[in-house]
């Protein structure tokens, strides 16, 4: 069954030799039972634990069932202590931390024996060794002769073919002793047992072979055997520890020191909850941020109109250093006038503007000049009304403002987004009373506010309210206007010229009159903003355009394309007044304005860089200008928040670093702690890698409670963090922890912590065995 074959251990203590095992050759048989008798250090208990694979002999060899162990791999030494060797230890060596079925099921479960088959084994063996009633008690509940049996119970569970008991009855009285040996010595009739001990009474009392040993060598030999030739016999079964089982193990572990393992994990979660408050005030703050970007950019957009102005071709006479010395004066344009640029609006720009990326820019509107040929019935008669915010009272009207008021310019435009949506008044503007514009046909009304209106808009709209007249939202809210295309408002004398028709009530009912509806009533939503559109009338650009495509083919404006004149007035007009005319009728094609709403600042730096990519190469009078408002506020605002947060991730993830060295000194702190259950584990069959797993569940438990718990305490520290930030600064809910960063933060808590304590734990996985069970 068993053979040591000249097998040599010599241990070398400074200058001294020691001969633990010196040539030593005997043989067992397959069911005995061998008392090793001898001295203190004369080398029986080496020879158990090379018996046992916790040891390494020098030179020779062990032979099991015909197959030598000279090439065993650890691996192959630990499955060989698995399937085919229980040990008895004189101090038990139960962990503690387990329950006693626990404790008798740890090498099936090493050995991969199902769930089912190893609490039935378990049960068995522990009824065997007389512990029925006590299998669900802790270790710590039962007596030192209860404890060996548990011990015993342990060793036959997995049912090996080789028992080694090293001094099992040292730690007892007689009485237990005697009942110790009689367990056994029953136990040898199915297997070989062998037992260490220093009681020769006992010794030859119950064994059924004797063997005395000194100074390394086998002296005497009650009952000799030597093993016949037989061939390779024996197989091995590799052992494997599951990741649950060493959570298992880990985790009743750290139940035991609950007070430690709460100021670990406290300890170690400091770091976790600084970065954790640092990024939820960080998130709270850039929402703020671009919260207060989006509102700057709803009101200062950036804006491309017909005339713009090159700043870049300022020039100031302060900037002349000198005083000129001539005598003569020098006639010159005004910087104004030379930073005016006229932006050529073709289509190809309109669709180079189009082509933008939506992200960058979600709401472009492009304005028209086209005017409104708009009426309303007041009190049964129609009346010309428009969305003008002018004094409809005032006598200071020149030439062009007439025409302007004619044609029912005014108002508010606002932008549709690029994908047929309303988000942009949805985003700035509250309804206050009716709904959002879902069409064209559909105009609103904004207010202040304090919920003022422009007075002069109502009179302009057929209202005749005096200054601080309250009017029901119901007043204005579906208020109707028509809207006359131009051949049905304009109608042609036998001189040639135009005149506005007086049957506004006919030209009202045509077919080609559509009618406009006030759906709504709006004011801006932010406190901090004035929004965009002024109070008054505001309306769609898509209505204008529509206006424009409708009208471009009319009578009269084919009439004043022809002409020089005026076909209403026949007075002569200049370039710029007859260009803007013509756009008023609907004539023109080219937009007065496009502006372009970015979200925030650094949407729009993209988005100034596209529209800088169309001016490169080209001549300074194909160039398009533009006016960025907003630009001064991007440079003073841009990255702000993302570098005050770096660097305060940056401080608080030094205290991560500290957390994952304090993670390395508590595992291995445990690693000293739990040296003798390390040689348990090795002596069940545990590899360098389980024992290694064992440990790092340890701190993948240490890391992911410290992740939980700091996660959970910034959660915490956001409401009254948050109570301090509304009384100081008026801000609500700036302290918003995103579950993103609460969730990347518990796993890098996870990794930072398994990384600090792996190295420990590859200590634990390296120690020796033997040594690990004579540890205190």
């Amino acid at each position: 069954m068993l053979e040591l074959k000249h097998i040599k251990k010599y241990y070398h203590v400074g200058d001294t030799l020691t001969k633990a095992q010196d040539d030593v050759s005997v043989a067992f048989r397959k069911q005995e039972f061998v008392a090793i008798l001898g001295p203190s250090g004369s080398g029986k208990t080496t020879m158990l634990n090379i018996i046992g694979g916790l040891d390494r002999y020098d030179s020779g060899d062990l032979v099991i069932k015909g197959k030598s162990t000279k090439d065993f791999k650890d691996a192959d030494w630990d499955a060989y202590r698995n399937n085919s060797v229980g040990f008895i230890f004189q101090s038990y060596n139960l962990i503690s931390h387990l329950s006693i079925m626990e404790n008798v099921e740890m090498g099936m479960t090493l050995s991969g024996v199902p769930a089912a088959e190893k609490k039935r084994r378990a049960e068995d063996a522990l009824i065997r060794v007389g512990l029925k009633d006590h299998m669900h008690k802790n270790p710590s509940q039962l007596s030192g002769g209860q404890m060996q049996r548990v011990a015993i119970a342990r060793a036959i569970a997995n049912d090996p073919e080789i028992l080694l008991a090293d001094e099992p009855t040292g730690a007892l009285d007689s009485e237990t002793s005697e009942e110790i040996m009689k367990l056994i010595q029953e136990l040898s009739r199915e297997r070989l047992v062998i037992m260490v001990t220093h009681n020769p009474q006992l010794a030859h009392k119950y064994a059924d072979r004797v063997i005395e040993f000194a100074d390394g060598q086998i002296r005497k030999d009650s009952n000799p055997h030597v093993e016949g030739e037989k061939g390779d016999e024996f197989k091995l079964n590799r052992t494997k520890m599951s990741y649950w089982t060493a959570l298992k193990l880990s985790f009743n572990n750290i139940r035991t020191k609950k007070g430690r393992t709460f100021l670990t994990v406290f300890a170690s979660s400091i770091g976790i909850i600084g970065i954790a408050v640092v990024l939820a005030l960080s998130n709270g703050f850039q929402k703020q941020i671009d919260k207060t970007q989006s509102e700057a950019m709803a009101s200062m957009p950036v804006t491309i109109a017909q005339v713009g102005t090159d700043t870049n071709a300022m020039m100031t006479g302060t900037q002349q250093k000198t005083f000129s010395k001539h005598q003569y004066v020098t006639a010159e344009k005004s910087d104004a006038d030379k930073a005016q640029h006229i932006n050529k609006l073709s289509q190809k720009y309109l669709d180079y503007v189009n082509a933008m990326p939506k992200k960058d820019a979600k709401n472009i509107a492009t304005t028209y000049g086209t005017g409104l040929n708009l009426v309303r019935k007041v009190n049964g008669t129609y009346e010309t009304v428009s969305f003008s915010t002018s004094d409809p009272d005032s006598n200071a009207v020149n030439a062009s403002a007439m025409m302007a008021a004619s044609t029912g310019i005014g108002g508010s435009v606002y932008p549709i987004d690029r994908s047929g949506g309303q988000s942009f008044l949805k985003t700035y503007y509250k309804v206050i009373a009716g709904r959002y514009p879902t069409k064209a046909t559909d105009i609103v009304l904004v207010v202040n506010k304090d919920n003022s209106l422009n007075i002069n808009a109502l009179k302009n709209l057929g209202f005749s309210p005096k200054e601080g007249t309250k009017l029901k939202f119901n007043e204005l809210v579906g208020t109707k206007l028509q809207l006359i295309a131009n051949d049905d408002y304009y109608q042609q004398l036998p001189t040639g010229n135009f005149i506005p028709t007086q049957d506004l009530a006919k030209a009202a009912s045509q077919s080609g009159t559509k009618t406009l509806t006030v759906t709504g009533i709006l004011r801006v939503k932010s406190k901090n903003s004035d929004g965009l559109l002024a109070s008054g009338v505001a309306y769609s650009a898509a209505l204008t355009k529509a206006v424009m495509t409708a009208n471009e083919d009319s009578a009269i404006v084919t009439a004043q394309t022809a002409s020089e004149t005026n076909v209403m007035t026949g007075a002569r007009m200049d370039a710029a007044t007859r260009s803007a005319w013509l756009a008023s009728l609907g004539a023109k094609s080219t937009p007065s304005a496009i502006q372009i709403y970015p979200t925030n600042f650094k949407d729009k730096d993209k988005v100034l860089s596209y529209l800088d990519k169309y001016n490169k190469g080209k001549k300074k009078a194909d160039r398009v200008i533009y006016t960025d408002l907003a630009g001064t506020v991007s440079d003073m605002t841009g990255g702000l928040m993302d570098a005050i947060t770096y660097v305060l991730v940056a401080f608080a993830g030094i205290s991560l670093v500290t957390s994952m060295i304090m993670i390395a000194i508590i595992t291995y702190t445990s690693v000293l702690e739990r040296t003798k259950e390390i040689g348990v584990l090795k002596a069940l069959g545990a590899r360098k890698k389980d024992i290694t797993r064992v440990f790092d569940a340890e701190t993948f438990i240490l890391g992911f409670g410290a992740g939980l718990f700091g996660i959970f305490v910034a959660w915490a520290l956001t409401f009254p963090i948050n109570a301090v930030l509304l009384k100081v600064t008026s801000l609500s809910g700036v302290a918003q922890l995103n579950p993103t960063h609460a969730l990347v933060l518990v796993v890098i808590s996870t990794i930072l912590t398994i990384l600090g304590g792996h190295v420990p734990a590859r200590m634990a996985a390296k120690k020796d065995a033997a040594i690990a069970l004579r540890a205190e």
